[in-house]
């Protein structure tokens, strides 16, 4: 009871400030690369919130498979360093008591990382792209950041704006560059105002402003002032959402519809939770600290290991999208990889105290000599 208990609030300990160390982490990156976007004009920037709590939706499971890992692994090390690990093998406990209190740990995060990449992460998946769905369908001047230049859909106009009012409708000190094959379009005005015709077009209606068209240096180039002028505004074709991603797909979906693609995102959310347990256990015997080599050797043997273990999967996951093997052999070949590992260094801790028998062992023949 007291070896549990001990071993329970260690790892919950560990546990809490290893995610809370490596969500802050995700949360800056995806801060950063969501703030870029909107500064470019590529997302709505009144939906820069919702997009970064959808997006660390999306990589909770990861974060959550790594924090179970690096858990396991940073408790027993310090289990190791400190010698607690003599007196709980004194006291009759071997490496394998730990396996029982690391799988009641580990199983409730994986519960989670299940629910997350089953249910969750799909649908932050569709909400995302619907976000970016409806932000490509905006007309142009819908996507105007205040004072950033910005190319229309149809890819032949350039629009700038100083500043826009908080509806959106009135915009001040305008620059409209137009490109055709025979000339060019320069458009510069104070205010401008977009408007809706009758016939339900958009346009944008500048006022005091100059217009220079024609090729610079032609002949046939003027320079015109204008108290009113209208620019019509792209109309983007209003299409229903459909997710062409299949990690916007929901689970049910992808079982359904059995496609190479849905097949390999299947494989991808189903071994997810496997990764999880697997490793939490692989942490128990790779957590051994010898001081001859470091106290950091071992996270340095995990680090490449957890990137191994998900290289795996996805090299898994792209065969079976490209038809090179099926789906069952892709779910259980990785995983099975790393559970014989696991096994075998179980093995090497607890029954065998060396790889090599000492009178196999190279360094020892020169004393029997």
């Amino acid at each position: 009871m007291i070896f549990r208990r001990a071993v329970a609030r260690e790892l919950g300990t560990t546990a809490g400030a290893v995610f809370t160390v490596l969500f802050c982490i995700l949360f800056s990156v995806g801060l950063v690369r969501i703030l870029g976007e909107a500064a470019n004009g590529e997302i709505d920037s009144s939906a820069v919130v919702s997009l970064l709590a959808l997006s660390a939706l999306t990589n909770l499971p990861v974060v959550l498979t790594l924090t179970a890992f690096v858990s396991v692994l940073m408790a027993m090390s310090r289990a190791f360093r400190d010698s607690e690990m003599v007196v709980w093998f004194t006291a009759g406990k071997s490496l394998l008591a730990w396996i029982a209190p690391v799988v009641r740990f580990a199983l409730p995060i994986v519960a989670l990382i299940a629910l997350l990449t089953l249910i969750v992460a799909p649908w932050a998946n569709r909400q995302i792209a619907e976000s970016r769905s409806r932000f490509e369908q905006r007309d142009d001047l819908s996507k105007v950041t205040p004072g950033r230049f910005a190319e229309s859909s149809s890819s032949n106009r350039v629009f700038f704006v100083e500043s826009v009012d908080l509806e959106g409708a009135h915009v001040r000190n305008v620059f409209v560059v137009h490109r055709a094959p025979d000339r060019d379009s320069v458009i510069a005005a104070a205010t401008g105002e977009v408007q809706v015709r009758p016939d339900g077009t958009r346009v944008l209606t500048l006022r005091d402003g100059r217009r220079y068209e024609g090729l610079p240096g032609a002949p046939s180039f003027r320079v015109v002032e204008f108290g009113s002028y209208s620019v019509p505004l792209d109309q983007p074709v209003q299409t229903p959402f459909s997710p062409s991603s299949a990690r916007a797909l929901p689970t049910l979906d992808l079982i359904m519809e059995p496609s190479p693609w849905h097949q390999g995102e299947l494989l991808w959310r189903l071994g997810l939770p496997v990764v999880a347990l697997v490793l939490s256990l692989l942490a128990v015997p790779l957590a051994f600290v010898n001081p001859r080599i470091g106290r950091s050797a071992n996270l340095i043997v995990a680090v490449l290991m957890f990137v191994l273990y998900l290289d795996g999967i996805e090299i898994a996951q792209a065969w079976v999208q490209q038809r090179r093997i099926g789906f069952v052999a892709g779910a259980w070949f990785t995983h099975a990889v790393a559970i014989a590992l696991t096994a075998l260094l179980f093995v090497r801790r607890v029954y065998l105290q060396r790889w090599l028998p000492r009178w196999l062992d190279p360094r020892n023949w020169r004393g029997a000599e």
